[in-house]
């Protein structure tokens, strides 16, 4: 009645019997709790029922407008893992995010509850921007990742490198390991007006006049956040020590150890 074609119709399905119904349609969606056999026929596959996956798929396709929702703005909600990074310089209690980036709060707890960053420096200082560490080899150049090689960047729509982010430090793109930063850059450089018209969400280009590193985003993968102003105040203290050659601290800024609460 309308004119439809066939190739017009988006589909969603999940069992055997939607099988045919992926022959004939244009786009086919495989609910994530989906048989294989159908996943292997879907042009895109969603996540399941209950964690709502077609309001997911649609989003994705740009169907209907994604909301996000800013972790880091509004910590004390935030039910995720907390780390505390204990060095020989104060605590740094960190909220993790693994919802929006699994994979690499997966590898940081992993290492953690290993023992993997007892005793490890933060090999780079630099104030006014981040302070790093992560590396067994204090060189810069090490670290593995607990999938025995560099993993992907998660880039997340709703996390950003404000001032207290934690951050994946890489080499380029798709080259993560075990190398951490955190930013602590207070001294922004720019406007929130100016980061609204780059297209930085309105709440976060605010958030930054607190502080970060925007030019980072979608460069390096953010998974965690500062978690109390104490922290922040360990973390100024940490970058404040005296460095030399390469931003390395003359006195070792050394990680004891880091507990994770899940």
């Amino acid at each position: 009645k309308v004119g439809l074609r066939p190739e017009n119709v988006l589909f969603f399905g999940d069992g055997p019997n939607d099988l045919e119904m992926f022959d004939y349609v244009g786009l086919k969606i495989a609910m994530g709790n989906a048989v294989p056999e159908l996943k292997d026929k879907a042009d895109f596959v969603t996540k399941s029922v209950e964690e709502d996956g077609i309001l997911y798929a649609l989003e994705e396709l740009g169907l209907v407008e994604k909301e996000l929702h800013f972790p880091q703005l509004d910590l004390d909600n935030h039910e995720g893992p907390l780390a505390t990074i204990k060095t020989n310089q104060g605590d740094l209690k960190v909220k993790l995010f693994p919802e929006q980036a699994p994979k690499t709060v997966a590898n940081f707890i992993a290492l953690a509850k290993d023992g993997y960053y007892d005793g490890v420096i933060f090999h780079r200082i630099i104030p006014d921007f981040m302070v790093q560490g992560g590396d067994p080899t204090a060189t810069g150049m090490g670290g593995e990742s607990i999938y025995g090689e560099s993993f992907e960047d998660e880039f997340s729509e709703e996390l950003y490198n404000l001032r207290g982010a934690l951050s994946m430090a890489n080499a380029g793109p798709n080259t993560n390991g075990s190398q951490f930063f955190i930013v602590q850059n207070k001294n922004f450089p720019y406007s929130a007006k100016e980061l609204k018209r780059g297209g930085w969400p309105e709440a976060i280009a605010d958030a930054y006049l607190a502080g970060g590193t925007p030019h980072l985003d979608r460069r390096h993968t953010v998974f965690g956040q500062l978690a109390d102003q104490a922290s922040f105040e360990v973390l100024d203290k940490i970058a404040a020590v005296e460095t030399g050659a390469q931003d390395k601290p003359l006195e070792a800024v050394t990680i004891e150890t880091i507990e994770v609460e899940d």
